[in-house]
């Protein structure tokens, strides 16, 4: 018997790549809100997106590291159904907003998956990402996915450094709940590098066929 893999794409700035995310089956778009990122999305933009999205996609909001008042204010102004928080927030900073909420987890060699997971005993879920020493998330790099929890109680998200051509076998290592990517889905200018922000619709496209490939045994 197998589960489906849920999909986040991240890091949406313009309705079209957030409708070719819905038109390819995504459960989720994700609005960073966080003034440093290249993703960065003001909120009357994510607004003006997410009231063009169907029935029955999640839009979610990513934070690091800001005040309650900041969180607030895009809340007053952006029809979010769920929290992602990147930084050092505690389990009694997310609660507050009145929202289910995520809270990521950097991981790298010597973490105590368990433990960070311990610490944050209201989320809705954990998001497992690649730990950068300045980034939070947006890395493009795959942590050791030999570090994935088996089951820690709660609903499990991978995330870093996914793309069409590995999220398969990290589903088949890991097993989690869900996937969630940005950069692995991104065009490329003309010299190669990545336009972050700006999504490839045909990339999309084949990551999400390529996580329904992927078997969670249940």
């Amino acid at each position: 018997m197998s589960a489906r893999v849920r999909v986040k794409i991240c890091g949406i700035t313009r309705l079209e790549d957030a409708l070719a995310a819905v038109a390819s089956g995504a459960d989720a778009i994700g609005f960073v809100f966080y003034p440093p990122s290249p993703r960065f999305i003001s909120p009357d933009a994510a607004a003006a997106i997410a009231r063009q999205l169907p029935p029955f996609v999640t839009t979610v909001g990513l934070f690091v590291n800001q005040t309650e008042a900041a969180v607030r204010q895009v809340l007053a102004q952006v029809p979010l159904g769920q929290l992602q928080f990147h930084g050092e927030e505690d389990d009694a900073f997310c609660a507050r907003f009145g929202r289910p909420w995520l809270k990521a987890l950097a991981v790298k060699a010597g973490s105590d998956v368990a433990a960070q997971v311990a610490a944050h005993p209201g989320a809705s879920g954990l998001l497992l990402d690649a730990w950068h020493p300045q980034l939070k998330g947006g890395t493009g790099e795959c942590f050791d996915w030999s570090l994935f929890p088996e089951d820690c109680g709660k609903p499990l998200v991978l995330a870093g450094g996914l793309t069409p051509g590995n999220v398969a076998e990290a589903i088949r290592v890991t097993s989690p709940y869900a996937v969630d990517v940005s950069g692995g889905v991104e065009a490329l200018a003309a010299d190669g590098t990545v336009r972050k922000g700006i999504k490839d619709a045909g990339l999309i496209k084949a990551f999400i066929a390529a996580v329904n490939t992927g078997v969670v045994k249940t």
